[in-house]
């Protein structure tokens, strides 16, 4: 029966860095500064190699950014750590490399966004910023 309620489990599962491939673009996932991941009300992971490939496939299947369990992308500041998309901070930089190109790093802490923006310019965003961001393909001047 345990293993039975295991297989089951709706918990997010660490990013395989470098073995997986990117659910929406198909690169491989393998920066851990950058993934990402959404697990579904079935709990399968889908794993992706930066934010904006995740909100990229949130927006095309709003269906399962609904049904989610998990919506994940990893702090900027903390390699291989997980934190809530919805609750994040979005710094986005031409002084940020993003795998794909829109310069958008998440970091859990607003005021380490902030920071980074002072030193660096650019700016930060929330998760609805970011999502409105990435549909219309907008990146740092």
């Amino acid at each position: 029966m345990a293993v039975a309620l295991a297989a089951c489990s709706t918990e997010p599962k660490p990013v395989p860095y470098g073995a997986a491939n990117c659910t929406h673009c198909n690169m491989t996932v393998s920066d851990n500064r950058f993934g990402a991941e959404l697990v579904n009300d079935k709990g399968k992971p889908f794993y992706f190699d930066a934010a904006e490939c995740l909100i990229a496939y949130v927006n095309e299947r709003p269906e399962e950014r609904k049904k989610a369990s998990h919506v994940l992308v990893t702090d900027y500041t903390k390699p291989n750590t997980l934190i809530d998309a919805r609750t994040a901070h979005f710094y986005q930089s031409k002084a940020i490399t993003s795998p794909m190109g829109m310069n958008l790093a998440a970091v859990a802490d607003q005021t380490v966004a902030i920071k980074m923006k002072q030193e660096q310019g650019g700016r930060v965003l929330t998760w609805d910023q970011a999502v409105t961001a990435v549909q219309k393909n907008e990146r740092p001047d």
